[in-house]
């Protein structure tokens, strides 16, 4: 049925599927527009949903020594004050697998080290695709084309082939923008548990990282590419965040400003689709979700140990690609559509709204909280 495969994208979602895909015996090229694969200088959270997919590539346990176990994350209105929490030792213990905190960059390293070099090609940038009956062809910038049974388009939120395939779906923005940051953690959070305060129309997160290292976000309101925020270090950023509780300021000042994260926060309308034909979106490219979840590289991860069954398991591509769809478009929709939910309510403005949301927040039980979440953790590869 399918024996070549051509992944565009050397993000979390196109490595994890190239892992895959190579140790259960399919042959696969990895096209990456970039001159080096490596992350941002910012951490990210793999769910237990994610690290239970990473075991069945056998790097589940790699990941878990390069990462930090993550027990609980605190949430605190803008003065400090606790409101709620939320136990991932719970989780860890139904659904058997840790949630971890990790560095993006250490995260990409280890996925690209577990796969052979020759399968890996840098500086391609795909500007072209020609569908036949029984292939795919990619044409790359610098000339040079390539063809194989399939292609897995995770190239990100801002996909050339979702451009193609799904005209009019283009990143929208969410209403607020982001800076983030790595810096050393110097006894100012516990190991195992990460932190949100949630203030009037912006909020900041601690997370900690191994090495002791802390990764840090910080979101206000704003207008899109705001011109009086384009260039602004970190002391403006520190500034700005000035009355929310110690330690947001410090670490904001601490980092670097060359190593300073800006970016709008963005997402994308729900897709009814994620395959055309012998094409597959996989990751941001299918279904970019703004970050408050915690699940972007966890539903790239998914989508890549789904569709790998899917190419196992079906007799046909066409039943491979209606289990895909039937795995991964609705939960995925579910999951933008509440993130973007919780970004609003997270940056309310009005000053009403925000203490009615702290009120709701801090007298809701914690096992509502667990509760609402447990479909991230109770899902089915097969």
């Amino acid at each position: 049925m399918i024996k070549e495969i051509i992944i565009i994208g050397g993000g979390i979602g196109g490595l994890s599927a190239a892992l895959l895909l190579e140790k259960r015996g399919f042959s696969v090229r990895v096209y990456e527009e970039a001159s080096s694969i490596k992350g941002a200088g910012a951490g990210i959270g793999i769910g237990s949903n994610a690290i239970r997919a990473l075991d069945e590539a056998g790097i589940g346990e790699t990941i878990l020594e390069i990462g930090n176990v993550l027990e609980k994350q605190v949430f605190l209105n803008g003065r400090g004050r606790k409101m709620t929490e939320l136990n991932f030792s719970l989780i860890d213990e139904r659904f058997g697998a840790k949630n971890i905190t990790i560095h993006r960059g250490e995260l990409l390293r280890m996925l690209q080290q577990a796969l052979p070099a020759k399968s890996i090609q840098l500086k391609k940038r795909c500007i072209d695709f020609k569908q036949s009956k029984d292939k795919v062809e990619v044409i790359f910038e610098d000339g040079s084309k390539d063809e194989a049974d399939f292609v897995i388009a995770a190239d990100g939120i801002h996909s050339f082939f979702r451009r193609k395939l799904v005209p009019g779906s283009v990143p929208r923005y969410a209403g607020y923008t982001c800076w983030r940051g790595v810096v050393a953690n110097k006894g100012r959070i516990e190991q195992h548990s990460a932190a949100e305060m949630i203030g009037r129309a912006c909020r900041f997160g601690i997370v900690p990282l191994k090495n002791e290292q802390i990764y840090w976000f910080a979101c206000i309101n704003a207008g899109q590419k705001d011109p009086a925020l384009k260039g602004a270090r970190s002391k403006d950023v520190a500034r700005l965040f000035q009355k929310f509780p110690q330690p947001a300021v410090d670490l904001i000042r601490e980092t670097p400003d060359d190593e300073l994260l800006h970016h709008d926060i963005l997402d994308i309308r729900p897709l009814k689709s994620f395959t055309f034909d012998r094409i597959a979106l996989l990751g941001d490219a299918a279904h970019a979700t703004t970050p408050n979840m915690g699940q972007g590289a966890g539903q790239a991860i998914e989508d890549a140990i789904v569709l790998t069954n899917a190419f196992i398991k079906a007799k046909t591509i066409e039943q491979a690609l209606h289990f895909y769809n039937e795995k991964r478009v609705k939960r995925t929709a579910k999951i933008i559509t509440m993130s973007r939910q919780i970004g609003a309510a997270a940056q309310a403005e009005n000053r009403f709204l925000v203490k009615l949301r702290d009120a709701v927040f801090t007298i809701t039980p914690p096992r509502l909280l667990h509760k609402r979440f447990q479909f991230l953790y109770d899902v089915d590869f097969e």
